[in-house]
């Protein structure tokens, strides 16, 4: 159905105004992101067709690029762009914390919680290490690389630097994979020992190497794959 055809106040922006964002489906809200339509279809329509397009799933649509958005039917660069911006400050959102409420990492649990706003539904790998000082409290969190969708190249010196710089006392290793499977490949398992090798050098605790997917998470120290 057109949103012409729709009662005034079923209308994706007056419903909003009217009763909240909360009571406004994936479709109503990507309406009115994208604010018009084109003349075979109107912002409803396009919106359900990309949400079709996409399983239904928000996750999928988080990880279109620009690109891939905009080859898309009725939506240029500047619909792409209100899509892409509404999603990153989704994202940042989840994120943000308030300092009052930190609390110390000591689990892979809580290391997933951490990241899986920020690593969810992406198409390539990154690569992030967590900065903790004697309380295992957060000091700061720095992406070391962005790969493919199979893999990406971990410098074990650019994590000791940043490290050192921060005067952090610990230090925990986190990548996504891509895949749904967040077991470790051999060369996962290499990084690590040689990530482990290096914090012993420089007195930094490397507490975990933690890979993630979207629902799942694989921890090397829970699952003791350190070597001695």
């Amino acid at each position: 159905m057109k949103i012409k055809d729709l009662c005034t106040s079923e209308r994706p922006r007056e419903k909003l105004l009217a009763r909240g964002a909360g009571s406004l489906s994936d479709g109503e809200l990507i309406a009115v992101l994208l604010r018009i339509g084109t003349r075979q279809n109107d912002a409803l329509q396009i919106s359900q067709q990309l949400l079709k397009e996409c399983h239904g799933s928000l996750s999928e649509l988080f990880s279109l690029s620009g690109e891939q958005l905009c080859s898309f039917p009725g939506i240029g660069p500047g619909k792409a762009c209100s899509l892409l911006s509404a999603m990153e400050l989704g994202r940042r959102f989840i994120q943000e914390s308030n300092p009052r409420d930190r609390k110390p990492i000591t689990t892979s649990r809580a290391v997933y919680d951490l990241m899986i706003p920020q690593m969810k539904a992406l198409a390539h790998e990154e690569c992030w290490i967590l900065l903790l000082n004697d309380a295992s409290l957060l000091i700061d969190k720095v992406m070391l690389s962005l790969g493919g969708h199979r893999a990406t190249v971990l410098d074990e010196r650019i994590a000791l630097k940043k490290a050192l710089e921060k005067s952090a006392s610990a230090m925990i290793l986190v990548h996504n994979h891509p895949s749904s499977s967040p077991i470790p490949s051999k060369a996962d398992i290499e990084i690590t020992q040689k990530f482990r090798n290096a914090c012993e050098a420089c007195s930094i605790d490397l507490l975990d190497h933690v890979i993630i997917c979207d629902d799942c998470f694989f921890s090397f120290a829970d699952e003791k794959t350190f070597r001695p």
